[in-house]
């Protein structure tokens, strides 16, 4: 809010580089807010897939926990306006990347009642095919 109450101040004290400055900030601290949230959403996915993958079944909790986290980091990525996203499918390669440690680590304690270390737990999954997999639900557009 204050952002906006200082870019009402530069634009009628006709200070235009400093507005369009702000707005340049303003825009990526919008950006980064789209980012963050796709990355929590992220994390949810895969903390799914990797439970679903390690003990090799599935509950409907977890599927709807997929469903909802794929829908909403599509949801979150769509410019409704401009149309296009906020992040192309490279970026959100990388954010499904950075995302797998913290999903990892929370699948730890929740998969087979914590029986197992993250490390172990690692050991017991692919990761790389978890990552795909999880790309791959969030571009395609059919249901689970």
């Amino acid at each position: 809010m204050e952002e906006l109450l200082q870019l009402r101040d530069h634009l009628e004290h006709q200070r235009y580089a400093e507005a369009l400055d702000l707005l340049g900030e303003m825009e990526e601290m919008s950006r980064d807010d789209k980012i963050n949230k796709i990355y929590s959403f992220t994390v949810i996915l895969l903390l799914n897939l990797i439970k679903q993958s390690a003990e090799k079944r599935t509950t409907s909790s977890w599927d709807l926990s997929i469903w909802n986290a794929k829908t909403q980091i599509r949801r979150v990525n769509q410019r409704r306006k401009a149309k296009g996203t906020y992040v192309s499918t490279a970026e959100l390669g990388e954010i499904v990347t950075e995302a797998y440690v913290e999903a990892l680590k929370r699948a730890a304690v929740e998969a087979f009642g914590g029986a197992y270390s993250e490390k172990a737990l690692g050991a017991l999954v692919d990761q790389g095919a978890i990552e795909a997999q999880a790309l791959a639900l969030v571009m395609s557009s059919g249901e689970l």
